[in-house]
């Protein structure tokens, strides 16, 4: 060890001091060099993964393409939809206004937006708990666009050999070419996925207008450019660095996980000790030759989009996608071994041995019925909501200038008058004529206009003026029963219960 002597005390002149303190020692520590220093901040690892192995695409990956095809076309083609001469799905932060088909919502319906959030994060729990980490591996937009941009980039660039020495050959016409042509691609999936999202905020008809004629909005502009920005990064460069460093989810997952979560899993019982398979080794037993079936090809780490090794365990970067168990039983299918050795299967499976029938009977545990029942609840008063739900909202605001005054009808007798203020939104897409009535109070009357006309899906303040014979009104507040009615549709009426002031004599 590289050490350093500390400043000795002066002797005195009759010799050395016996008590004198020792030379102090200090260790010096080595300065690291540069490359030292900078692998302390790893640079990331590209990572190539194989699309298939074989002919055919696993059954898993089958899924995964089914997931991909299912959400894009979902997203892609719901904002050019029309309901009722107007975008089917539109939520328009502009007018306040939210249209899904034959539905139209406002603020004022936000505990509807609150139960839907409340659906999905206990759908993502149950599933979580009973297969773990399905919505990462099929359905999570970085997981399908991520696959989307793989396959722009195979196609373009090649299979895997040929993405990794098209990598590390120097830069030639041929490889600018290939590469400007894959950026390219990426760039208009990303553009348009950005276009397509604000098109769920901004009619998207009008905004491509916009975007052709070059008049489109400051902000219109800035979310579409945002929004593609984002696409282009996460899925074409980032990929698997969003799933394993920047979600959150990856992360608290194991508090959802047990012993019987289906996950997926490699059976080092009957893996162990691995070995390479011998020429004319098909059906050689090889536990009698105190091998494993593993014949470690590696061929399930090149498959993972996340570079893991799912031979070394369960690891918070596997995303569940299923990618090492098609490859894996493509080879036990070559080296005639059965399938399995990579499957979904839970922790007590592999340490008691459970058939695959036993494991489906621990599917019904504690908390997947409790996380179903919570489930089932909610979108059971959901659905409820949404049928009982009246498309006519009215708001009662008394006039504060005019709490209550003295007027006289026509044949000269007093009346208690109050001022009220309507506001009433017809959420229907129709024009409705409403009428108003007053109850509560003995010969309470209408002294304002008794019918009304709204616009479609729009909201009107209309005054009103409720009065009463002044002998009949004791002073002080008494409650009375507003009521607005459809006159074409009896079924479309609120009421609003608010007070009436008496004039104190």
């Amino acid at each position: 060890m590289n050490t350093l002597v500390g400043r000795e005390r002066p002797q005195s002149a009759a010799g050395s001091d016996p008590g004198a303190a020792q030379p102090a020692v200090i260790p010096i520590v080595p300065v690291p060099a540069d490359d030292e220093l900078g692998s302390l901040y790893a640079k990331r690892k590209e990572i190539y993964p194989r699309a298939r192995i074989g002919d055919r695409l696993g059954w898993f990956q089958r899924w995964r393409w089914a997931a991909v095809w299912l959400t894009q076309i979902l997203f892609y083609g719901l904002p050019w939809l029309t309901w009722n001469d107007r975008q089917a799905v539109l939520f328009d932060l502009a007018a306040r206004k939210f249209y899904v088909f034959g539905l139209v919502l406002w603020p004022q319906d936000v505990i509807y937006l609150t139960a839907l959030l409340i659906i999905a994060a206990l759908s993502l729990f149950l599933f979580t708990a009973i297969g773990g980490r399905l919505w990462c591996g099929y359905a999570c937009p970085q997981t399908v666009y991520t696959e989307l941009f793989m396959w722009i980039e195979r196609r373009i660039e090649g299979d895997r050999s040929r993405r990794m020495a098209l990598d590390k050959a120097p830069w030639s016409t041929r490889k600018l070419a290939l590469k400007g042509a894959k950026h390219a691609a990426w760039i208009a999936v990303a553009l348009w996925t950005g276009f397509t999202f604000v098109g769920y905020f901004t009619p998207i008809h009008d905004l491509g207008r916009e975007l052709l004629l070059l008049a489109a909005g400051g902000w219109s502009l800035f979310w579409v450019l945002f929004y593609g920005f984002a696409t282009y990064g996460n899925a074409g460069w980032m990929r698997e660095q969003v799933c394993k460093y920047m979600c959150p989810y990856a992360r608290f997952q194991s508090a959802m996980f047990d012993k019987d979560t289906l996950i997926v899993t490699y059976d080092a019982g009957r893996g162990e000790p691995r070995a390479p398979a011998q020429r004319k080794s098909r059906g050689m037993d090889r536990r009698a030759e105190g091998l494993g079936d593993c014949i470690d090809c590696e061929l399930c780490v090149q498959v993972c989009p996340t570079g893991i090794d799912i031979r070394n365990g369960l690891q918070y970067e596997c995303i569940g996608c299923a990618a090492c168990i098609d490859a894996c039983n493509h080879v036990m299918d070559k080296a005639g071994l059965p399938r399995g050795l990579v499957r979904y299967t839970t922790t007590n499976a592999l340490d008691q041995r459970l058939s695959s029938r036993q494991v489906l009977r621990r599917v019904l545990r504690p908390r997947v019925l409790v996380y179903s029942g919570i489930l089932l609840a909610v979108i059971a008063a959901l659905a409820a909501a949404v049928w009982l739900r009246v498309p006519l909202k009215v708001d009662v605001i008394r006039d504060r200038l005019a709490l209550a005054r003295e007027v006289s009808d026509e044949r000269g007798s007093a009346l208690v008058e109050n001022v009220y203020r309507l506001n009433v939104a017809n959420t229907t897409e129709r024009r409705q004529r409403y009428s108003v009535q007053a109850s509560g109070l003995p010969q309470l009357a209408v002294g304002s206009e008794t019918s009304f006309e709204i616009e479609p899906a729009s909201m009107r303040s209309v005054p009103l003026r409720l009065q009463a014979p002044a002998d009949a009104v004791a002073p002080g507040s008494h409650p009375v029963t507003i009521e607005v009615r459809a006159q074409d549709d009896a079924g479309i009426a609120v009421r609003e219960h608010t007070t009436f002031l008496g004039l104190r004599r």
